[in-house]
C-alpha cells in the first residue's frame, strides 16, 4: 500500500506542479484563452494565490516524505489539495461545467486517499 500512496502522491504532484506553474507564469487572458473560463470571473491575484497553493501542496506531497523532514506535512498538502478541489468544484457547478466537476472530483478523491492513509493507517511514524 505504501508503494500505491508514493504512486498517488507522485501523480498528484506532477498534475498540480504543472497546473499551478501555468496559473503563475501566464497572464490571466491567456488562461481563460486556453479554456479556463473561470477565471474571467475571478481577479488576477487570486489566480495567482491559486497556482502557488497547487505548487505548494505538490512540493508538499513528496519532499517531506522524500527527505525525511516533518513528513506529516505530507497529509496536510494533500489536505490542502481537497480544500482546493472543494472550491473548484464549487466554481465550475456555479458554471454548470459537468466535465470540470469530474475531473476536480477525481483530484480530490485521490488527495483524499493520501491525506487518509498517511493521517491513518500507513503514516511515516514508526
Amino acid at each position: 500500500m505504501n508503494t500505491v500512496l508514493w504512486i498517488i502522491a507522485s501523480l498528484l504532484a506532477v498534475a498540480f506542479l504543472a497546473a499551478g506553474a501555468m496559473k503563475l507564469v501566464q497572464p490571466k487572458e491567456k488562461l481563460a484563452a486556453s479554456g479556463m473560463g473561470w477565471t474571467e470571473n475571478v481577479g488576477a491575484s487570486t489566480i495567482k494565490l491559486i497556482g502557488a497553493l497547487e505548487v505548494l501542496a505538490a512540493v508538499g506531497l513528496i519532499l517531506p516524505a522524500a527527505l525525511d523532514i516533518a513528513p506529516v506535512l505530507v497529509p496536510l498538502a494533500a489536505l490542502g489539495l481537497v480544500l482546493v478541489m472543494l472550491g473548484a468544484i464549487v466554481v465550475h457547478a456555479r458554471r454548470k461545467e459537468s466535465q470540470g466537476i469530474v475531473v476536480n472530483v477525481v483530484l480530490l478523491v485521490l488527495a483524499a486517499v493520501v491525506a487518509w492513509s498517511r493521517f491513518g493507517p500507513w503514516s511515516f511514524t514508526s
